[in-house]
């Protein structure tokens, strides 16, 4: 397990890498002190698991997340129980309120170490060469979420941005719908349209319509259009 540690505090983060040596499976890639620092560290590691102070100067623990492509496993840490709601909210794993307590810590990496082996066993199924993106963080004004890309059951072009449909929910972010494609899994998802790709596993319901088009139905009760020669490969596909 390979963590990072993301705190604008040096004795925090001492504090945290002392109790992480009972835990010898983790292996601590380095330390950043503000955001452009772990900025770096990611793109240079890509850590497993990010250990992340909520509140830092310049900035803060979320405004990082919204700079990464592929997020990877975040359990927050903060001094303020305020921003345990917030970070539950934004579907973090976990949130660690400081000073941390050495059980508490431990409850919070045997967490870790499931979400880790889900993530594992979706990338050898769904991306054997390991490109694929596996979670985006997503914020619509003061909500946020860290959603799993396999979460996602509609993706929709919005100009530059992209319209993402999981649960009930169906923010906007600003990345472009085929830049987003080049990092999924062709065997997860599939482009109806110029403007649309859906979640195969979604797929709840398939209709013939005229001229040869096919319309699905997808888990979210949303119907979908697709073009005449993306019906043709899609019947190919689920050999319809």
């Amino acid at each position: 397990m390979k963590a990072l540690i993301v705190d604008d505090e040096r004795l925090a983060r001492g504090a945290l890498r002392r109790l992480l040596k009972a835990h010898p499976y983790v292996e601590i890639l380095g330390e950043a002190g503000n955001s452009d620092e772990a900025l770096r560290a990611i793109r240079k590691f890509c850590p497993d698991l990010l250990f992340l102070d909520v509140e830092m100067p310049g900035c803060n623990g979320f405004e990082l997340l919204e700079k990464l492509d592929d997020v990877p496993v975040v359990v927050f840490t903060t001094a303020y129980d305020e921003y345990a709601v917030r970070a539950f909210e934004i579907s973090a794993l976990d949130y660690l309120v400081k000073p941390i307590a050495p059980d508490r810590l431990g409850a919070s990496l045997a967490r870790v170490q499931k979400a880790l082996a889900t993530l594992s066993q979706e990338s050898a199924v769904n991306a054997p060469g390991g490109s694929a993106l596996h979670q985006v963080f997503v914020r619509d004004g003061d909500r946020c979420w860290i959603v799993r890309l396999t979460d996602i059951v509609l993706m929709e072009s919005v100009g530059n941005y992209t319209r993402l449909h999981f649960g009930d929910n169906a923010p906007l972010i600003y990345r472009s719908l085929a830049a987003i494609e080049e990092r999924l899994s062709p065997t997860v998802f599939f482009r109806t349209s110029r403007f649309q790709i859906i979640n195969l596993r979604c797929i709840e319901n398939v209709e013939n319509e005229m001229e040869g088009r096919l319309v699905v139905k997808l888990s979210n009760r949303t119907r979908v259009e697709i073009s005449r020669r993306q019906s043709r490969r899609l019947r190919e596909l689920l050999s319809l």
